[in-house]
């Protein structure tokens, strides 16, 4: 029974670090991916195809397992809500950023989402005021965003490259997978997991492929142009960014604890600036290695706070991205 007991051990402790790896390095070079991915791909349809593709294997998947359920109108309806705002503005936003400013700058600008996660909560959703420790990670988040968006070439982000206009946009997606993020706590959804993200997928994935077809990407998009990276991009980002980290993050929150799990916050970003440096040639200011420092000292005090725990990114999501009961866990976290 103890050589039993001591496999089982050393199964689940393989199994922990297989996890945390593939979350932390998938999630992690998504950024730069992406980066990869438009450069011959149109914006909307590559994330269009990327989430539709990831979400109907995540859905037939989910068929398969306990759980399933034929969904009904009203879970249909909130997959829609959360696929438009977690995937459709939060996740089209940091594409089309990424036209404009580094893979890493994106990361880092995302990192802060659970500050935005608690401030909405706290004036839109009558959450009741935050402890002292977390008002204080939001006044820290803020000064690190500051800092970040300063830093990056403030001649450039005000002049022709449009790099301002790539911050404005990651933030935005900040806003929206944190409204997402917040919605998907008190949203009806299906008891699977992998089929609640397959849905969200699927509905975002159309929103994108919609939003791609208006804005006129398929009469400039020419297939005999797309180079093999991108190629290769795209689908890295569906079997791996989406399908792969999914299930291993799903499978963490069951066998780990949700603060040990929440560590994908601070390891990403840091993850996704190394590769842009690393493989893309990106390079950070003095100010922006301090931005990035700030923010993730804001997002330690934010989710290392007991009390605020409802509030944090991963638990808001509960499933998916995190965290929470009413949703079951079941919406995406924020990562691109």
């Amino acid at each position: 029974m103890h050589v039993t007991n001591t496999l089982t051990n050393k199964r689940k402790l393989a199994l922990l670090i297989a996890a945390f790896a593939a979350v932390y390095l998938i999630w992690g070079s998504t950024y730069l991916a992406i980066k990869y991915a438009i450069e011959t791909l149109p914006t909307f349809l590559m994330a269009g195809v990327r989430f539709t593709a990831a979400g109907g294997i995540l859905y037939a998947w989910s068929r398969f397992t306990t759980g399933y359920e034929k969904p009904k109108f009203v879970h249909w309806r909130a997959s829609l809500i959360l696929g438009t705002l977690l995937l459709a503005i939060g996740n089209g936003a940091v594409v089309l950023a990424e036209h404009y400013i580094s893979s890493s700058l994106a990361a880092l600008l995302i990192a802060s989402t659970p500050f935005w996660i608690v401030l909405l909560s706290w004036l839109f959703m009558g959450s009741g005021r935050p402890s002292n420790k977390v008002i204080l990670g939001l006044a820290v988040g803020f000064v690190g965003v500051s800092l970040l968006i300063f830093g990056h070439n403030t001649e450039e982000a005000t002049g022709t490259g449009g790099q301002l206009f790539g911050i404005i946009a990651t933030l935005i997606a900040t806003l929206s997978w944190a409204a997402g993020s917040l919605y998907g706590t008190r949203s009806v959804a299906v008891r699977s997991a992998a089929q609640s993200a397959g849905m969200q997928m699927l509905a975002g994935g159309a929103v994108l492929l919609v939003a791609g077809t208006v804005s006129g990407e398929w009469s400039t998009f020419d297939p005999s142009a797309v180079s093999t990276t991108s190629a290769l991009a795209l689908g890295y980002l569906t079997v791996f960014g989406a399908v792969v980290a999914f299930t291993a993050f799903s499978w963490l929150l069951k066998n780990a604890s949700p603060a040990t799990v929440s560590t994908y916050a601070y390891v990403n970003p840091a993850i996704a600036v190394f590769l842009g440096w690393a493989l893309a040639g990106e390079s950070l200011t003095g100010l922006m290695f301090a931005g990035a420092g700030v923010v993730i000292v804001s997002v330690a005090l934010i989710t290392a706070n007991n009390k605020a725990k409802r509030y944090n990114n991963e638990e808001v999501n509960e499933l998916h991205d995190s965290h929470t009961p009413a949703a079951g866990g079941r919406t995406l976290s924020a990562t691109a």
